[in-house]
């Protein structure tokens, strides 16, 4: 069966409840927005949506960016065969509520110019425009945006999931705090560069 996702921004942190143990409390996860990418008219599979120039993408990158409301958020790709939350018995993408419709920003912010993903976390970042110079385009035209695939959770257990090089990097940075930025983050502030190898099979 397809795997379906939604791209979740999650609180800054989990909230300690003592659901289980009130003396050794358990992280629960406050969800702050959900985006399904069939309310922008892209298929819900993680490969259905995932690419540079896609308007669900360019949204994500929007509200990640210092324009957006979410700058510097811990941000998930949830699918909906994903292990569950410890407190709820449900996996993030159920215990969304109905997910937002969001304006299209495609008037005002080119994702072009925001050329890096900055994992805050980790101290890492992707070059997009090294993986458009890199693995070029496929046969659709179509290069793969990064994001999705490394802040997914579930990747793997359904059809229309990622399966090729770079795999194991899928959800590497889950629930990590991610930004989108004009800049080359400061090498002396212990940035360094992560190198992602996805592309199409």
């Amino acid at each position: 069966m397809g795997q379906y996702y939604q791209m979740i921004i999650l609180g800054e942190k989990p909230i300690q409840q003592g659901v289980c143990n009130p003396v050794e409390p358990v992280p629960t996860e406050i969800i702050r927005l959900a985006l399904n990418p069939h309310n922008y008219l892209d298929g819900a599979k993680i490969m259905g949506h995932s690419y540079i120039g896609n308007e669900f993408i360019n949204l994500a990158e929007f509200m990640l960016s210092p324009l957006g409301m979410f700058y510097k958020s811990r941000v998930v790709w949830a699918g909906d065969y994903s292990d569950c939350e410890p407190t709820t018995g449900q996996n993030l993408y159920h215990m969304t509520p109905e997910p937002q419709l969001l304006f299209s920003c495609s008037k005002y912010f080119q994702s072009s110019d925001y050329r890096y993903i900055v994992n805050h976390t980790k101290r890492k970042f992707v070059d997009k425009q090294r993986c458009i110079s890199r693995y070029g385009a496929d046969y659709n035209g179509l290069v793969i945006h990064p994001l999705p695939l490394l802040v997914s959770e579930g990747n793997g257990r359904g059809s229309g999931d990622y399966h090729g090089p770079g795999e194991d990097d899928c959800g590497r940075w889950a629930r990590d705090i991610i930004s989108l930025e004009r800049t080359l983050p400061a090498v002396e502030l212990g940035f360094t560069e992560f190198i992602t190898r996805f592309e199409r099979q």
